[in-house]
């Protein structure tokens, strides 16, 4: 063996557990604002060294970030228990909802944060997203989550610079979101109801807005059954054609702005979401991947996607995702999208871009020979290589959802496999966002079925083709992720080992203890409940112990939420009667996806070791 010559999964690497957290942040949303009483980029990042706090930053005139929130504040929405949509930027003023209480509150320039919406009986009780100020600054629309004997979601307007009572403008559906001022005194809004989600079958309604009053007319429907997504002005994002396309809604027939088999947004899993702009001179752009289109017209750019877009004249200011490195907000002009200016860059990371593995497309079959598709993502180390007698271990990777997606942009999470000498695969079974409604509704009444079949079909054919050793493959997920995980190693033998985070392991557990948003999800993905109980039972990993036969490593947080605790410890307790090698790691503190430092510098080690041995590495 020369000297350059090292096992597969257990390459030196420069990307340490560490380094997933030491400087990171994440970039969840920008606007265009004022500090210190001069223009000025605002945004918002998530922070691990903090517990996950979500800091507001400006950049100042000096060129330097300043922080915005005090010491105990975060801006964070519980609203759907997914949040987003947390703050908003006008001028020198910021609306945020703070994470502690839930209450919505008004910094101004120079001041200190001041709540104004009421305090509720309970703590937390009454939740605040997705809010708009209104043309003339008056009021604030918003939606507001309740928690009593019942939770209930309405549109609500406040005052929009002293504390008040909100006034409810709509309520009556299951759930709302999006209010936005599109002009002309008009206000639109998306709702929907059970057991419909946001991607499946929403309504589009539109009022007269009152500046004097904050009240609103009488609402008109403008459409239904199509997933309706971020009105702006007469523009709204519809999936009427198969493909999430920006249409436009004028009192005439729909039509399209510019038709096309391409996706440019995600499903609405969290509010606040902007995937497309209209400038100054009414040209409208979006972008499909790394891809900005203008008018329909394409121009490439050096990024990978894009989220969070703003306007001014025919600036654009947006997060720029990349395939090479960290997120950055950049800014560019319509006129020329590929000469893009950094505005906020990413963290610098000490990688050379040989070291860094790249996202290959991949597209594969399934049992139903339609294909699937995945990101493959060999061993990449400059340093070393395999032993060439050695093919290398394979982690495939689940999103979850399972409405949800693989994106090509860079992770140093995924990098700190693939420079360790593990290959990865990231899946979009069927059911998975960015291909259209189609490919989409695959995954009704098959959860737990196709998923599987494509995970592991991803796999085999990647052994197949001789890149990684079908002896040492493992499976990783989280949420309905970890639900395929499990699945999979219940139900076939392809996978040695697997990694569940936060997973689902009874469905009619789940089905009867999850929270609002998700609490009719499975009826569109297994059956309605409880009148297919026993699909819900038969899909189960829980009960198909006997097929279960390879080690898991389990991690949950006990303040979840959404997959609570007894999912996972009921496996593990099942798992370990039966004598199979399984390892549970649960961590205070932590919900539906891990926030703290510390948690995710452990788990992310214990996964390693944990694969390291069962994999005999």
């Amino acid at each position: 063996m020369d000297a350059h010559e090292v096992p597969f999964g257990r390459w030196p690497s420069s990307v340490t557990p560490q380094m997933l957290t030491e400087g990171a942040v994440g970039l969840v949303d920008v606007w265009l604002g004022e500090w210190r009483g001069a223009p000025a980029t605002v945004w918002l990042e998530s922070r691990p060294s903090e517990a996950g706090r979500l800091q507001l930053v400006a950049l100042g005139s000096d060129g330097e970030p300043h922080d915005l929130l005090p010491d105990g504040f975060s801006a964070r929405s519980a609203v759907h228990e997914y949040g987003g949509g947390a703050a908003w930027v006008a001028g020198g003023s910021i609306w945020f909802v703070n994470w502690a209480d839930q209450r919505l509150h008004l910094l101004a320039a120079g001041g200190v944060p001041v709540p104004l919406t009421p305090e509720p009986d309970s703590p937390r009780a009454l939740r605040y997203a997705d809010m708009r100020v209104s043309p003339e600054g008056q009021w604030i629309v918003c939606v507001r989550e309740s928690h009593g004997d019942d939770v209930v979601n309405e549109i609500v307007a406040l005052r929009a610079g002293r504390p008040s009572e909100p006034m409810v403008l709509f309520a009556g559906t299951d759930f709302v979101a999006q209010p936005r001022f599109v002009g002309d005194g008009r206000l639109r809004w998306i709702a929907w109801d059970h057991p419909n989600m946001p991607w499946n079958d929403t309504s589009l309604y539109e009022a007269a807005f009152d500046e004097a009053t904050g009240r609103i007319g009488d609402p008109v429907l403008l459409g239904s059954e199509q997933s309706f997504m971020q009105p702006v002005g007469d523009l709204v994002i519809s999936d009427r054609s198969n493909w999430w396309n920006v249409w436009r809604f004028d009192g005439d027939e729909p039509r399209p702005v510019a038709a096309a088999a391409a996706e440019m947004s995600a499903p609405a899993w969290g509010f606040g979401e902007r995937d497309f702009v209209v400038a100054a001179d009414g040209r409208v752009a979006w972008a499909v991947g790394g891809t900005v289109v203008i008018d329909g017209v394409p121009h490439g750019t050096p990024a990978a996607g894009f989220d969070h877009w703003l306007i001014a004249g025919c600036t654009v200011t947006v997060i720029a995702r990349f395939a090479d490195r960290d997120a950055s907000i950049v800014s560019f002009s319509l006129d020329d999208p590929g000469d893009m200016r950094t505005v906020v860059p990413g963290r610098r990371l000490p990688l050379q871009r040989s070291d860094i593995a790249a996202a290959e497309p991949i597209e594969f079959p399934t049992t139903a020979g339609t294909p699937a598709y995945a990101w493959y993502y060999p061993p990449t180390n400059a340093a070393v290589h395999g032993p060439p007698e050695q093919l290398p271990p394979l982690v495939a990777m689940i999103h979850g959802g399972p409405t949800s997606d693989a994106v090509p942009f860079f992770s140093l999470a995924k990098q700190f496999w693939t420079s360790r000498g593990f290959a990865v695969v990231d899946v979009n079974h069927r059911g998975s966002t960015g291909f259209g409604r189609e490919f989409r509704d695959l995954l009704d009444g098959q959860w737990g079925v196709v998923d599987v079949e494509d995970c592991c079909a991803a796999a085999q054919w990647l052994a197949a083709s001789g890149r990684v050793d079908p002896a040492r493959m493992v499976i990783r997920g989280g949420s309905a992720g970890g639900f395929t995980v499990l699945a999979s190693l219940a139900n076939a033998d392809v996978f040695a080992a697997g990694a569940s985070y936060y997973g689902v392991a009874d469905l009619s557990a789940l089905a009867a203890d999850t929270h609002k948003f998700e609490a009719r999800y499975c009826d569109r993905l297994i059956g309605p409940w409880p009148d297919a109980r026993e699909l819900y039972e038969a899909r189960s990993p829980i009960n198909h112990l006997d097929g279960f036969d390879r080690p898991l490593i389990v991690f949950q947080g006990l303040d979840d939420m959404v997959v609570p605790p007894s999912q996972s410890e009921m496996i593990v307790a099942a798992l370990s009667e039966k004598g199979i090698e399984c390892e549970y790691h649960a961590y205070e503190g932590e919900g539906h996806g891990f926030r703290n430092a510390e948690n995710i510098v452990a788990s992310i080690t214990a996964e390693l070791e944990f694969y390291r041995r069962v994999l005999q590495l």
